[in-house]
């Protein structure tokens, strides 16, 4: 067996027995790293650190990880301008929360046959909220349906952050006020 020491260090090829002798006598577990390889290669380690480790790494590439939801937002094209204004609002939130909205405009019997309509609609909502989010998929006729994607910018998601902890900020201003307030009582 090729022999790889704690450091790294290649001590050569040994017979397993050697191999174990060694690590016993460092107080290391000998762990076969290649077994296919010709020889086998194994190294002394301290197996127990080795799998903490690889767990912290596994964790922190979790932590990392980014989970992005995909909401969806459903209009008609005759909507009224006040019902597109909640509307436009419900996807300004997703896209400060940073979730993809799916915008899509649902077509009726005739309705179909102005598809210009839906892709005006679609078009003005990318336009109103440019700031917040760009279009990842432009708007496409599936059937009845017209639909487009929009994904937040970074700088969107930033700025909520930013302000949620201004406003974190004055919370704790006004328990310090009011703890100085009970004292001076």
């Amino acid at each position: 067996m090729r022999l790889i020491s704690e450091t790294g260090e290649q001590l050569g090829i040994k017979h397993i027995r050697e191999a174990q002798e060694i690590a016993e006598k460092k107080d290391l577990d000998l762990v076969e790293v290649a077994p296919d390889a010709d020889p086998p290669v194994v190294r002394i380690m301290d197996y127990g650190k080795h799998k903490y480790q690889k767990e912290q790494a596994r964790k922190a590439a979790r932590k990392k990880q980014v989970n992005v939801n995909v909401r969806e937002i459903k209009l008609r094209p005759k909507i009224g301008d006040h019902d597109f204004n909640t509307k436009r609002g419900h996807v300004e939130r997703f896209l400060r929360h940073g979730d993809k909205v799916k915008v899509t405009i649902m077509f009726r019997g005739r309705e179909v046959q102005h598809p210009e309509l839906g892709e005006k609609l679609l078009v003005r909502l990318a336009d109103d909220l440019s700031e917040l989010g760009r279009v990842e998929s432009q708007p496409n006729l599936d059937g009845r349906n017209m639909v487009m994607t929009m994904g937040p910018l970074k700088t969107a998601q930033k700025s909520e952050e930013k302000a949620g902890g201004e406003e974190e900020e004055v919370q704790v201003g006004r328990r310090e006020r009011r703890s100085e307030r009970a004292a001076r009582r």
